[in-house]
């Protein structure tokens, strides 16, 4: 499996981030600016809240806020020292909202509905998140698939993701490229030439995705090829 490769944010990002939080009305909670950052440039912000928000409801799941899942944030998106004030607001303002995260996840799934790999990215890097401390909770487990049921995501790419970052969940070359040990070799290479397009980063650069879901999907990509190489050796050994 590998690693989540650092990405440095734009400063403009966390000024914007910055500013947004300070024009919330008194009482006004954190989730009414999913409606406010749908379009580029400004899905790049709405990425970076969205991800602080929901990893912040996800951290209650399994009842405690580790050192090591404010890391995973740190590992996603490389704060610079003068940026933590904004990152650590956006994740106490959605710790505290008395909205849950179904209601979060379902503002979200309305921001990015017309961007499946947005989408995908996000619980992508919530399930980096939930093994920043080396263990995947069950809380966890349940939460993000809901998370997935919210965002129109189908249960098989829900396991897929989760067996490329989880172990014991038999992260094996079928399930990373999400097709069936029955499946034809054929059905298989267009299965991993699909996702290697989906997770290209020059595509998702092209259609105009932020810097962080670029590179979520570039660690995706490592997996899947090393899976597609695993498989391709493993389909060409059998006797014919």
């Amino acid at each position: 499996m590998g690693r989540l490769m650092p990405y440095t944010a734009p400063m403009s990002i966390w000024t914007r981030i910055s500013d947004a939080l300070k024009a919330l009305a008194s009482g006004e909670g954190l989730s009414s600016l999913f409606e406010t950052f749908r379009t580029p440039p400004e899905r790049s912000v709405g990425f970076t809240i969205a991800i602080i928000a929901l990893g912040a409801k996800m951290a209650k799941a399994d009842g405690e806020v580790t050192r090591d899942e404010v890391i995973a944030f740190r590992q996603i998106f490389q704060l610079p020292a003068q940026d933590e004030a904004a990152a650590a607001k956006v994740f106490d303002l959605a710790r505290r909202d008395v909205a849950g995260y179904e209601a979060y996840a379902a503002k979200i799934a309305k921001m990015f509905k017309d961007d499946r790999e947005m989408l995908i990215g996000l619980l992508e890097g919530l399930i980096h998140i939930a093994m920043a401390d080396g263990e995947y909770h069950p809380k966890e487990d349940t939460f993000l698939a809901r998370v997935a049921e919210i965002f129109g995501l189908e249960p098989r790419t829900f396991m897929c993701l989760r067996a490329r970052h989880v172990p014991g969940m038999v992260p094996d070359p079928y399930s990373v490229l999400g097709v069936s040990p029955t499946d034809s070799f054929d059905e298989i290479r267009a299965r991993y030439r699909k996702l290697v397009k989906e997770s290209h980063p020059d595509v998702m650069f092209a259609r105009g995705l932020p810097e962080e879901a670029v590179q979520i999907a570039t660690n995706r990509l490592i997996t899947i090829n090393e899976a597609w190489e695993n498989l391709r050796a493993q389909r060409q050994s059998e006797p014919a």
